[in-house]
């Protein structure tokens, strides 16, 4: 969904001991946090405990480096840079203009600890209050103005490219390009990272500056360096590109990016964005303003980029119409023969609720010159029972809940044998949380296929007894024989009041594939529970935990991420606050959540395992 900027254990098991490599980078601890070893490794290690809103993250993505498994990078939505409540009125958690939220940490020891390097650019971190943060005013970029330049968090280079880095983190390793243009992993690799952007306040203006929301894409050769942080490390990173294509009258959103990193595919190399092209900010928005599906490729590296729109505009079945309004929550990928898959959840719309959707495919064999229409793979139910009329979204936890307006999107992986390409079986796995068994019965779906996405399974409940699925993600090994699923689930039924505790997880699974098939799936990992009432929106009326969770696999490990809430402490007094708002009597103050709440409120984090 649009990013944060504009809207406001049960027991350890399989410790994830794991030795690294010989040839494994090694960095200094310059300008970098640590975390020891341990089952399920904290991966936002730079981020505080305190205050609110610098102690919330979520929304993570991670990628692992083909070429070399034991290279792990995750992204996140992260507020570190963000001033604190206490900074002008205390009853406000703004987010900062200008301040970027994009997140980035290195592993390289395959995931058994972090680093979250620090930069400079703009930042408000040490605005605490009680006065207004300071500079009020952004730098004006044109005069060279120094003025709020400090430590970040977040990625680099935003500020003097005239821009500010936002929410849906996507992160995707490939092999870095020569000079003739021309792709090998003996050149190295290339991360990329692709994020929400907004222009920076002030900013030079230019052709598409009015644009509310684009999708940017930053990149680096140098990930050791870059995860080293200083100077260096910022200059490791290329300037961010906008490579999306759009008016005035739209914004992009729901970004997911992937490079063909198969060397045994004919577009090796190539560079895949998909997104939803919102087009309400048009003066003629209605209930069903149009929402196509794009398509983003890029054949030099993420330099230059060119634009193909999946769905045309108001055109059924492929488009928003009467039945929905479009097709988000976007997956791509790519299988050892270069065939390029992408695939969205196509809404219904409603009420009555729940609303009966479909995951859709399209696929294109020429590097992402053309795609085929839209092919309906699979038939979903939104878990979505309860609108909160507060912020107006899907809640399964009870009013006053984290949002879960996608959790019934596509999220897809393909055996594709990266980095060669050999020994690739090219399954495809599709895993969601599915609301058809009714509410409080949420499970987590998964549909495979072994042909290319002509047929698939009959969708098989893989959830623990007792969770509700939340969110959801898979991984499979290069070779096919290993999946890996993660999910968020809820513990305690939907709660119609917001004093009653309520229990949030993450949980790691795994099943071995035999012939396509995958066995009984086993509980790798389980994370110490958490209360979500003490997660939080900016404008502190309810919960937040973003929209995703994220797997990757390599042939000897699996490693997920997820939003966890375990460190985060519940407010009594933003409790009754947001019940007020729901369901009224007498009337309470909003809090200040710095004097009002424990210290620790709003401290979402990102874990990871096994």
């Amino acid at each position: 969904m649009k990013s944060n900027h504009w809207f406001n254990r049960r027991n350890h098991v399989l410790p994830h001991l794991r030795i690294a490599s010989a040839s494994a980078l090694f960095i200094t601890a310059t300008a970098m946090a640590f975390v020891a070893l341990h089952s399920d490794p904290l991966v936002n290690v730079g981020s505080p405990s305190t205050p609110f809103s610098q102690n919330k993250q979520n929304e993570p993505a991670i990628a692992v480096d083909a070429n070399h498994p034991n290279i792990l990078v995750a992204g996140a939505n992260d507020n570190i840079d963000l001033e604190a409540c206490n900074a002008g009125d205390p009853t406000t958690c703004p987010f900062t203009a200008g301040v970027g939220t994009s997140g980035v940490y290195f592993s390289f020891d395959s995931g058994a600890t972090w680093t979250q390097p620090v930069y400079q650019g703009y930042t408000a971190r040490t605005c605490l209050g009680p006065a207004p943060c300071a500079p009020s005013t952004p730098p004006m970029l044109a005069t060279g103005s120094n003025a709020g330049i400090g430590s970040i968090g977040t990625l680099p280079k935003y500020v003097e490219a005239g821009l500010v880095s936002g929410g849906d983190p996507a992160v995707a390793f490939g092999p870095k390009p020569a000079a003739d243009g021309t792709f090998s992993w003996a050149n190295g690799s290339r991360l990329y990272y692709a994020n929400l952007a907004a222009f920076f306040p002030g900013a030079a203006k230019n052709e598409v500056a009015s644009l509310s929301e684009v999708i940017a894409v930053s990149r680096t050769d140098d990930v050791a360096t870059a995860a080293a942080g200083g100077a260096a490390g910022k200059n490791a990173w290329m300037a961010p590109v906008i490579a999306s294509k759009q008016s005035s009258n739209s914004f992009s959103d729901k970004e997911q990016i992937w490079a063909d990193n198969a060397s045994s595919s004919p577009f090796f190399g190539t560079v895949y964005v998909c997104y939803a092209q919102f087009r309400s900010n048009s003066p003629h928005q209605n209930a069903n303003a149009p929402a196509p599906l794009t398509a983003l490729v890029s054949h030099d590296g993420g330099t230059t980029w060119s634009s193909n729109q999946l769905v045309p505009a108001g055109t059924s079945p492929n488009s928003n119409n009467a039945a929905g309004f479009g097709i988000s929550g976007c997956t791509v990928r790519t299988d050892s023969n270069g065939v390029a898959y992408i695939f969205g959840e196509r809404f219904a719309a409603g009420p009555p609720l729940p609303t009966h959707s479909q995951h859709v495919m399209f696929k294109s064999s020429d590097g992402g010159k053309s795609w085929t229409q839209a092919i309906t793979t699979q038939q979903v139910v939104d878990p979505c029972f309860f609108i909160d009329p507060v912020i107006g979204r899907c809640v399964e936890d009870g009013i006053a809940g984290a949002r879960n307006d996608l959790a019934a999107s596509a999220s897809v992986d393909i055996a594709n044998g990266a980095p060669t390409g050999a020994g690739a079986t090219n399954e495809i796995v599709d895993v969601w949380a599915d609301g058809a068994a009714g509410l409080n019965n949420e499970h987590v779906l998964l549909s495979y296929s072994t042909n290319g996405g002509a047929s698939w399974s009959t969708p098989a409940a893989i959830e623990t007894a007792g969770d509700r699925g939340y969110y959801a993600a898979p991984a499979l090994s290069p070779n096919g024989t290993n999946l890996y699923v993660v999910y968020n689930a809820y513990l305690t039924p939907f709660r119609n009041d917001t004093s009653s505790s309520r229990i949030l997880e993450g949980i790691v699974k795994h099943a071995t594939i035999a012939s396509g098939v995958p066995g009984v799936f086993s509980e790798l990992l389980r994370s110490p529970p958490g209360d979500p009432r003490g997660s939080s929106q900016n404008g502190l009326t309810a919960e937040f935990l973003g929209d995703y969770v994220y797997a990757v696999a390599t042939n000897s490990y699996g490693f997920a991420v997820w939003n966890d809430v375990r460190n985060a402490a519940d407010c009594s007094a933003i409790d009754a606050w947001r019940s007020f708002l729901r369901t009224g009597g007498a009337p309470v103050p909003r809090p200040a959540p710095q004097t009002d709440c424990p210290a620790t409120f709003g401290n979402s984090d990102i874990f990871g395992g096994p």
